[in-house]
């Protein structure tokens, strides 16, 4: 991956390799590429959340709920896109037909704007971050290294599109989950609007890392 390369020529050029790293969301996916192919770069990664659709059992209906993403982003803007991001990936459980039985989420219920800028220019909501969600972890490389790696999860993230990621890529490389505090951004504090528990999480990172 793009970004993995990116990410190693940072630790080579700042000479501070090896390194202990925590990486959420796609940063964990890119964290996860780094080691595979630079393992000597990390000693520790705690990998939070890493939203890898290729693990999932219903890895299908997942990418059909992805791509529901996209096109609400297409058809109506930014808001809409994030409305059905939100719904998607707070959804409980594998994705059913009664997902997409749903009506398109408005972007009010969320505090969002109603309206569409005509921008089409968000990697998060079109299809430029499929590349991310349709990694695929290298598990002889992971095995290999020397790297500890320890797959996290949010306790409110459980049952949720990244939670289920997170307990399946830790699975795939025959671990348990190590569950943080809070949910998917659990380490943000309030100005984020997304307010997680930033001290408890910092807490149990510390613990993790000096394990």
């Amino acid at each position: 991956m793009v970004q993995a390369e990116d990410v190693h020529a940072v630790v080579e050029a700042l000479g501070i390799g090896p390194v202990e790293m925590f990486a959420s969301s796609g940063g964990a996916v890119t964290a996860l590429a780094l080691v595979a192919a630079y393992p000597n770069d990390v000693t520790t990664l705690v990998a939070h959340e890493p939203p890898l659709i290729s693990v999932l059992p219903d890895a299908e209906a997942a990418e059909r709920a992805r791509a529901g993403v996209r096109d609400a982003y297409q058809a109506k803007g930014a808001s809409a896109g994030m409305a059905a991001f939100i719904v998607m990936t707070s959804w409980q459980g594998e994705f059913t037909e009664d997902h997409f039985a749903q009506p398109t989420p408005d972007p009010a219920r969320f505090g969002m704007p109603i309206g569409d800028d005509g921008s089409r220019d968000d990697p998060l909501l079109s299809d430029r971050s499929w590349a991310v969600s349709n990694y695929r972890p290298d598990v002889d490389a992971l095995a290999a290294a020397r790297t500890r790696v320890v797959i996290a999860v949010g306790e409110e993230s459980l049952g949720t599109f990244t939670g289920r990621t997170a307990v399946a890529t830790a699975a795939l490389l025959s671990q348990q989950v190590t569950v943080f505090p809070s949910h998917h951004g659990g380490f943000l504090g309030g100005e984020s609007g997304y307010a997680g528990q930033p001290e408890a999480f910092s807490r149990k990172l510390r613990d993790v890392l000096d394990n």
